[in-house]
């Protein structure tokens, strides 16, 4: 079983994405295939809302999003981890977010079964953004809400996150939950 995570940070190696790691950690410890897409090291271009998009057979736009859209379409859970900017998830994720249309117009539902949401803000939005990416994966992948498991938390600097003890740990319990929700689902059921 596998889990892709998602990262809209524009720092790679920030406050988010150290998070991320922490979780995906966790999750191989016990045993999973774990992937992360730093959307900042790929081309994903701003969806441009073709009236026509179901008539086309791929994407007219030549970047990485068709790749990663796949990726995170057969993963059997994904952690999206997004720090706050303006009050919701990055511009970044946002794009990631609304080329999923394209999945939508083609009939195409990801097969994730479960979810982890990691949102680290300096101040207010964090409820917002959690909100926004939780609308996210109950419109595209229909996650029941006891199998999104969400971390936020605080962070002014980068790199203040490696200094909480707190929200490593919760991260890492979050890559752990992931993992026990993964196994409850492909487990044989009692007769």
């Amino acid at each position: 079983m596998k889990i892709v995570a998602i990262v809209g940070s524009p720092r790679p190696g920030g406050n988010t994405s150290y998070l991320v790691d922490q979780a995906l950690q966790e999750a191989a410890a016990h045993g999973f295939e774990t992937e992360k897409i730093i959307l900042t090291r790929h081309r994903v271009n701003p969806c441009l809302g073709h009236e026509d998009c179901a008539s086309f057979s791929a994407c007219r736009q030549d970047d990485d999003a068709p790749w990663i859209l796949d990726k995170f379409s057969s993963a059997d859970a994904v952690i999206l981890g997004s720090p706050v900017y303006y009050y919701n998830m990055t511009a970044q994720m946002k794009a990631f977010v609304d080329r999923n249309y394209f999945l939508y117009t083609h009939g195409i539902s990801p097969r994730v079964l479960c979810a982890g949401l990691i949102v680290i803000g300096g101040g207010a939005g964090i409820e917002h953004t959690v909100r926004a990416l939780r609308r996210f994966l109950k419109l595209s992948a229909d996650i029941p809400d006891d199998r999104i498991v969400t971390l936020t938390g605080y962070a002014d600097k980068p790199g203040e996150v490696k200094s909480n003890p707190s929200l490593i740990e919760e991260a890492r319990k979050l890559g752990g939950r992931l993992t026990e929700i993964l196994a409850s689902a492909h487990s044989p059921k009692s007769v």
